[in-house]
């Protein structure tokens, strides 16, 4: 079982147990060496934070052939053992990974984040919509014009 944890930069940090929870994994590996290190492992169990960008790894990820499970960062945080940064991260993922308990996230498509990201363009326009009728109707009542 593999389990990854982004760093902010350029490295990923990786966390793995075999079966029994033994680690057999701790290793910082740079975004461009990342999918050649995970094609170089036998098929296993990786689990993931559902955050931005996340979908198109755990895709790669599944055409290797691993398993790929994505969780939310709110259930992955009870997990974490110390102070918080990507080590600790990736070992509270490796934990949560294997509850059988846990909630995990679907994979998205490519369709199915084109359709998600027409909606968000569609609501931030809506946002600006609703944003500048309201500052134009603000500036007309300066001038006295009440407009409902």
């Amino acid at each position: 079982m593999q389990v990854l944890r982004k760093h902010r930069f350029k490295f990923v940090t990786l966390h793995g147990v075999d079966e029994r929870g033994k680690v057999i994994l701790k290793k910082k590996v740079s975004r461009d060496h990342l999918l050649s290190v995970i094609g170089n492992m036998p098929p296993c169990l990786i689990g993931m934070k559902a955050c931005g960008g996340e979908n198109y790894g755990a895709r790669k990820f599944k055409e290797i052939g691993h398993e790929v499970r994505l969780m939310s960062p709110q259930f992955v945080k009870p997990y974490v053992k110390t102070n918080k940064n990507d080590a600790a991260d990736a070992e509270a993922i490796c934990e949560a990974v294997s509850r059988p308990s846990m909630r995990f996230i679907s994979l998205k498509s490519i369709e199915q984040q084109d359709i998600q990201a027409l909606h968000r363009y569609r609501q931030r326009l809506v946002q600006q919509r609703t944003a500048l009728v309201n500052q134009i109707r603000g500036l007309l009542t300066e001038y006295g014009i009440i407009v409902p």
